[in-house]
């Protein structure tokens, strides 16, 4: 065989080569968008069902005038620290107003 033909040859598979590891790499990164996308999909659903769940609780607290940690423990079926965390944010956004420092004392009124 010419040297020619074995350039040639070297060519052509080092052309495959480049074509085979640019698909794979192509397929890697597509694969890692879907799970991406499935990643951000979760996300928002999380958001939202956080945003419904406060929603119901400035609705308890319009009409019972106040609210406990407990109310919204046995109204959402969450735990204390998930309780705690929408106060918090809800007083952060400047809906709620806490009243009294801890433990039993504390409950919440529309602001």
């Amino acid at each position: 065989m010419s040297s020619l033909s074995q350039i040639i040859i070297f060519l052509v598979l080092g052309l495959i080569g480049m074509w085979f590891g640019w698909t794979l790499a192509m397929r890697k990164r597509m694969r890692g968008q879907k799970k991406s996308s499935g990643l951000e999909a979760a996300d928002i659903a999380r958001k939202e069902k956080k945003e419904k769940a406060k929603e119901r609780i400035l609705e308890f607290v319009r009409t019972n005038k106040r609210v406990t940690n407990n109310d919204v423990e046995k109204l959402l079926g969450v735990s204390d620290a998930t309780a705690t965390n929408y106060f918090q944010e809800l007083e952060e956004e400047g809906r709620l107003e806490q009243k009294g420092e801890t433990g039993r004392n504390v409950y919440y009124t529309p602001k």
